[in-house]
């Protein structure tokens, strides 16, 4: 029963993520609150699947010509450091506060996903053209120390907190998209090993697999189908259910 629920979880938001870019955030929630896994488990099982779902979302990005790959290592670069921070500080919170953090997390994204409109991306290209992060080395290097901190600690996964904070400094919408994916495989990679290392993992392994390989195939067909979905009304539907499930688990 476990195994199919986690291939169902797995194919279900790996197809969100596929088809908008956001949902990765309730892969943690899912294992936590509905499986009732330990939060060192539950991470580690989304984790491993956000290296895959970065890795497939970048290279589709890429061909189409919305990845900065420069831009975006120098923010990994950031990001791989704040990964290890977060895992580190996860050890030293008790357990039930990291279940608030990830709650909360998920509320918040939740909430930008409902209240950012869709019309402004025409204004984040234009703000392009005054200020830009990807000149700014130092202020990017700090960017990715910070997200990466807090999507290691809380479970996010990575593009709901990185890309709006990306077009707000300047990057044009789909390649923020693209840099936040791609900045999500350097998030994860950390996040995953050190949460795996705090597992059991000849019990954890089999669901990994299972987990993995559901992911990886919500990932792939969401993306080949994204440009036929309203993508507006799909991420309104992901954020009313996130904020109603957090508010649930938080009150």
């Amino acid at each position: 029963m476990i195994w199919l629920m986690t291939a169902a979880a797995n194919l279900v938001v790996g197809a969100l993520v596929g088809l908008c870019g956001v949902a990765g955030f309730l892969l943690p929630m899912f294992y936590t609150a509905v499986l009732k896994m330990g939060v060192s488990e539950g991470l580690a099982l989304s984790f491993t699947a956000f290296i895959l779902s970065g890795i497939l979302g970048s290279r589709n990005y890429q061909k189409a010509g919305n990845l900065d790959v420069r831009f975006g290592l120098r923010l990994s670069a950031g990001s791989l450091a704040g990964a290890i921070l977060g895992v580190y500080l996860n050890q030293r919170i008790p357990e039930e506060q990291v279940k608030i953090l990830l709650y909360l997390v998920v509320l918040l994204s939740g909430i930008s996903i409902l209240c950012r409109k869709e019309g402004r991306a025409s204004s984040g290209e234009k703000g392009a053209s005054s200020f830009n992060i990807k000149e700014q080395l130092p202020l990017t290097l700090l960017l990715g120390l910070a997200t990466g901190a807090v999507c290691s600690l809380s479970g996010a996964g990575g593009p709901v907190l990185v890309m709006p904070l990306l077009v707000l400094l300047g990057l044009p919408v789909h390649t923020a998209v693209g840099v936040a994916l791609f900045n999500s495989i350097f998030i994860g990679i950390p996040a995953a090993a050190g949460y795996l290392m705090q597992c059991d993992l000849s019990s954890i392994l089999p669901v990994l697999a299972v987990a993995f390989l559901s992911h990886g195939v919500g990932v792939f067909y969401g993306s080949r189908y994204a440009v036929r979905i309203n993508q507006g009304l799909l991420k309104k539907g992901v954020a009313v259910f996130s904020i109603g499930i957090a508010l649930w688990k938080l009150f």
